[in-house]
């Protein structure tokens, strides 16, 4: 990536930043009349708090993003057209979910049709393991991938949660693209929704008068795994791994938990590690620092895996981020000491 990408991916950052705050500060009036998250046995918050957010957020990195790519008129800087179609058509459905829920059944449907759209849209030449069939590859990234769009809406129950997660993934793709890792319009759309993440920051701080929604959650899923198929793709696995680890392992754990004692894992709950974190006297604060702490440090990890470019470092590294990442499991599970 030249000078001038990084630049553009700062401006891009800026941007989406500055139109994230300004969509917020909009159309909060309108989601107080129809998009209130009443505080339930299963919520984090304990007042009535408008959602929908993510319309904000996801605008200003598809909007900005796109911009910024189209006034650059380089050859080299391209996203699938796509990838910005799903972003927004998962988008729609998270809207509607938030207003009136969907069946469980058709909205699995709707967000894997918005995740085969991005993970088709990849180039048959760009693989992950070449001695797999290039459909079994695929068939797996999109069960994968719907899988991670889900666990990142899951993991949206706390306030900042979502930004203490994705902006040290963004910021670290954006800075790999720095380094010629994943491709130049991968790293500056990374940075736009860095920057709207970053423009959703005073609103969503403890305690928070605006949720992301599904509006949010589902489209910041769908394009962090965009971003990190991108790493995959181009050979930093192990990268794209580390990352997510936090998410992946609370969110697979609990899943886990959940179907061994036979309830019903796909209802909402209370249960995940963040949350149990804040019933055992974490304040929220303390949790989402721990959690972006911890994702700092997983994101250094990642920046090692792809400078040593080694198996055996791959594996001390995933196992080194594995372990971090089941200490702060282990803590958020036991009544905090003072």
């Amino acid at each position: 990536m030249s000078s001038f990408e990084i630049l553009l991916s700062f401006i891009a950052a800026v941007l989406a930043a500055s139109i994230s705050a300004v969509l917020i500060q909009a159309t909060r009036p309108m989601l107080l009349r129809v998009a209130m998250a009443k505080p339930n046995a299963r919520s984090s918050h304990r007042t009535p708090t408008p959602q929908g957010a993510g319309i904000a957020v996801t605008a200003a990195t598809l909007l900005a993003g796109g911009v910024v790519i189209v006034l650059a008129g380089s050859p080299d800087l391209t996203v699938p057209f796509t990838v910005f179609v799903a972003g927004l058509f998962i988008a729609v459905v998270g809207f509607v979910d938030d207003v009136r829920p969907l069946p469980v059944g058709p909205r699995l449907l709707l967000q894997a049709a918005a995740v085969a759209a991005v993970v088709f849209a990849a180039p048959g030449d760009l693989r992950i393991v070449p001695a797999c069939p290039l459909w079994v590859e695929r068939a797996l990234l999109l069960v994968a991938g719907l899988w991670f769009v889900n666990l990142v809406n899951f993991m949206d129950g706390l306030d900042l949660m979502t930004a203490a997660e994705a902006v040290p993934i963004t910021v670290t793709v954006a800075l790999l693209g720095s380094f010629g890792h994943v491709p130049a319009a991968t790293a500056l759309l990374a940075a736009a929704l860095c920057g709207a993440l970053l423009g959703f920051f005073p609103f969503n701080r403890p305690v928070a008068r605006i949720f992301l929604g599904d509006v949010g959650s589902l489209p910041i899923g769908l394009l962090l795994g965009w971003c990190l198929l991108e790493l995959a793709l181009h050979q930093q696995f192990a990268a794209a791994l580390l990352l997510p680890l936090y998410y992946l392992m609370d969110a697979t754990v609990t899943l886990l938990r959940r179907m061994a004692r036979r309830e019903p894992f796909w209802a909402a709950h209370r249960s995940h590690f963040y949350q149990r974190a804040t019933d055992n006297g974490f304040t929220v604060w303390r949790v989402v620092g721990e959690v972006f702490a911890l994702n700092v440090a997983l994101a250094l990890l990642a920046f090692a895996s792809v400078v040593l470019n080694a198996l055996a470092a791959d594996i001390v590294l995933l196992l080194a981020g594995g372990l971090a990442a089941a200490l702060l499991l282990r803590r958020f599970s036991q009544p905090r000491i003072a």
